[in-house]
């Protein structure tokens, strides 16, 4: 294939005549600028809000209306207790309500006749003070049943476990009939609309992540996605000495889901390099060329070593010079060479380099 393209690149000089210059062909230097090294880690996908709710009351499991990899919207039961209990605790607790609102009431009034004929002097003093002694009771009693209310409620409104926030349930831990106790696990799971990349960052990166705040996250078809702020954890593991770094994502796709695998690429260091367009690459199985254009005008063909791609640009590793012109539309002309050698195959036959 090489031999090909230098012969091609021969009949093109030996037909174009003297003084004939190139004016369909476009050609740009040799450039050089810096490249920012980058080094690809493996990210995982988790989700910012999950969970497990836990049993705030004691009871008997009696209903679960929902099972593992369901979707559930917040506010929604997910647990149902057995609430015979706390429901007699509670109308117990209204009772004993109903009776200190009826003394308070007995005390207000009977405290204000006392202080009424107080004023006249037809009360003692110790009268007087007896009757609101005995109203400042009252009132703390209507005060201590309103907050035995107000617990009796609570303990009755845990039996009834809901979701504290839309997603999936991802582990049950409790069954039908099964006696709990407070704190003990019922329901986990986890939200979907919230998603963020953790990746474990080494720690002769650590410093330039920090410092430059750049980090690129793509999937393995090349697909990028946003990332928004990050947070670098204060510490490193003291068994891998890496950094945990944590990117949250702007816009999550619904392609997305907890546990994933991401490419997070994050920036290494900075080098000086050679820098020609991708379109003036000439590739063909190993052979890597472009066409150079030197001082007479006519493009000559030029094996080089390339490096990396980076937007729309190759690394030259060796082969150029900076500044040095490149054509940048080389198919035009091996389509050229090809049509030359199609047409003369005497003059192919006797310039051919083989």
């Amino acid at each position: 294939m090489l031999m090909k393209l230098l012969r091609w690149s021969l009949l093109l000089l030996i037909v174009c005549l003297p003084g004939q210059t190139f004016a369909q062909v476009n050609h740009e230097p040799v450039r050089r600028d810096t490249l920012h090294e980058t080094v690809s880690l493996d990210g995982v996908i988790e989700a910012v809000q999950q969970s497990t709710v836990s049993a705030q009351t004691s009871g008997t499991v009696l209903r679960l209306p929902f099972d593992v990899d369901d979707s559930v919207e917040a506010g929604e039961l997910i647990v149902q207790l057995e609430d015979s209990e706390q429901q007699a605790r509670l109308n117990q607790a209204r009772g004993r309500l109903e009776e200190a609102e009826s003394n308070f009431e007995n005390a207000r009034r009977q405290f204000a006749r006392i202080e009424e004929v107080h004023d006249e002097g037809f009360v003692s003093q110790q009268d007087f003070d007896q009757a609101r002694n005995n109203l400042s009771t009252a009132r703390a009693r209507l005060e201590s049943a309103r907050a035995a209310v107000e617990e009796a409620e609570k303990e009755l409104e845990y039996t009834r476990v809901v979701a504290p926030y839309s997603g999936i349930l991802t582990d049950r831990h409790v069954e039908v009939g099964e006696s709990v106790r407070p704190g003990q696990p019922l329901m986990s799971g986890l939200s979907l609309e919230q998603l963020r990349v953790v990746v474990e960052l080494p720690q002769k990166y650590a410093s330039r992540v920090r410092d430059t705040r750049q980090a690129r996250i793509t999937f393995d078809d090349g697909r990028v996605l946003e990332s928004g702020e990050m947070t670098f954890y204060p510490y490193a593991d003291p068994e891998t000495h890496t950094f945990r770094l944590r990117l949250a994502l702007n816009e999550p796709e619904s392609s997305l889901f907890p546990g994933m695998l991401v490419k997070v690429g994050v920036p290494a260091s900075e080098r000086s390099a050679l820098w020609i367009p991708a379109s003036s690459l000439i590739q063909r199985s190993e052979l890597r060329a472009v066409y150079v254009v030197e001082d007479d005008t006519k493009p000559r063909l030029r094996q080089i070593r390339t490096g990396v791609r980076d937007n729309g640009r190759i690394e030259v590793l060796a082969g150029l010079s900076e500044g040095e012109q490149v054509v940048t539309n080389p198919a035009g002309l091996v389509e050229a060479g090809r049509q030359i050698e199609a047409e003369n195959p005497d003059l192919s036959d006797r310039e051919s380099i083989q």
